[in-house]
């Protein structure tokens, strides 16, 4: 009979298997895609629609290292998408075979930078405090240490709550746990139970727990019903009128736990195109289609660098050297100190680099010990462009 630890590696490799999937089929030889349409500044989806344009050529240097990202496959992974705009133009794009630009792709961890924003517009609101204290119900009880900690704290990666993110077996991981194991049937719960191990502020700790705290702090901003219908109809209605539609990300489908709570840390689909729009709307400071949607003082704050880890800022990656020890995220060697990214497992990237005027987006499957070279590829055609 297997054990419980291997019952729940084994359903969390079915399911990661079935996510990486991404409602397409599995790609054979690659293919670049047909002429596209021009998503143009503003990124108005009816525009694009209305006027299909071919590519504009690309200096052959810029092609060859694009397309690198797609020949070495043993070297940096399976790459499904790669898309480059500038100014909000796209300049290439290309798809492995079964894959296309209707196709949705995963997000993971990228969605934690979507589930930043959405805080955001909730914190221009006034309906959240970034530094109050986090309105969290299991935190409130005198004398606990856990109801000291702020949206900051949570959005730094610093609450000090005792979290693990990969285990060592991975099964020992809260992720892994929360997300297949028997945190899944109440994601938030499992995560806001676990213990203070440090002060809130005092030390970086990366965790998708934390971001699923956060959007169970989003759904019950928007509405007091603990029926998981009323907060997953809540959450889905509010990203499409906030951020969905007027960046025009349609395909944009967060999933939910059980309980109605949005896994607002990894599990979010949506097309390449859209995961560009949201890439854009962040090169853009919070404008999108001459509007502006967030706030520049959020936008300040989230691409600041946070005070345990300068690589890391509001829910998203900076281009800045990290702590002695820590895993490199970015080329900050390399790339200008202004571009930032929303980074996934397996190799998802939005990148920005706005002193370029340049958003890339990379969607694959890239294996643990692929990622030095993965970077070291996007990092090339970063600086070539």
């Amino acid at each position: 009979m297997m054990t419980k630890k291997a019952l729940v590696a084994s359903a969390a490799l079915v399911l990661l298997g079935s996510w990486t999937l991404s409602l397409a089929a599995a790609p054979g030889t690659m293919a670049p895609a047909a002429p596209v349409p021009k998503l143009g500044a503003s990124l108005d989806p009816a525009a694009a629609a209305d006027d299909p344009q071919p590519l504009p050529a690309l200096p052959a240097d810029i092609r060859t290292k694009a397309e690198a990202l797609f020949s070495e496959s043993e070297t940096v992974g399976q790459t499904r998408a790669l898309l480059v705009l500038r100014d909000g133009d796209l300049v290439y794009e290309r798809y492995a075979a079964g894959f296309g630009p209707d196709t949705k792709l995963i997000s993971w961890s990228m969605a934690k930078s979507i589930t930043a924003v959405l805080a955001g517009f909730m914190v221009a609101d006034g309906q959240l405090a970034l530094d109050g204290p986090a309105p969290v119900a299991a935190w409130q009880r005198s004398g606990d240490p856990r109801g000291a900690i702020t949206l900051r704290h949570l959005l730094h990666m610093s609450s000090g709550i005792e979290h693990v993110e990969n285990g060592d077996p991975i099964w020992e991981g809260d992720t892994v746990e929360m997300l297949f194991g028997a945190g899944a049937a109440d994601m938030a719960g499992f995560a806001e139970a676990k213990p203070a191990a440090a002060q809130p502020g005092e030390r970086f700790n990366y965790s998708s727990a934390t971001s699923v705290i956060l959007s169970d702090i989003l759904a019950d901003t928007l509405t007091p019903a603990q029926g998981a219908t009323a907060r997953r109809d809540a959450m889905r209605e509010y990203i499409r009128g906030r951020l969905a539609e007027p960046l025009g990300m349609t395909s944009l489908t967060p999933e939910f736990d059980a309980k109605g709570t949005m896994i607002g840390g990894s599990i979010m689909h949506a097309t390449a195109r859209d995961y560009a729009r949201f890439g854009e709307f962040l090169r853009n400071r919070g404008v999108a289609g001459g509007q502006r949607l967030l706030p520049e003082s959020w936008m300040r704050f989230m691409l600041s660098p946070s005070p345990n880890d300068a690589g890391y800022g509001g829910h998203i990656w900076l281009n800045r050297r990290r702590p002695p020890g820590a895993r490199a995220a970015l080329w900050p060697e390399r790339g200008p100190n202004d571009l930032f990214a929303c980074i996934g497992h397996q190799g998802q990237y939005i990148i920005v680099s706005p002193s370029q005027r340049v958003t890339i987006v990379r969607l694959g499957v890239t294996k643990e010990d692929q990622f030095p070279a993965l970077r070291q590829r996007l990092a090339d055609l970063q600086a070539a462009l």
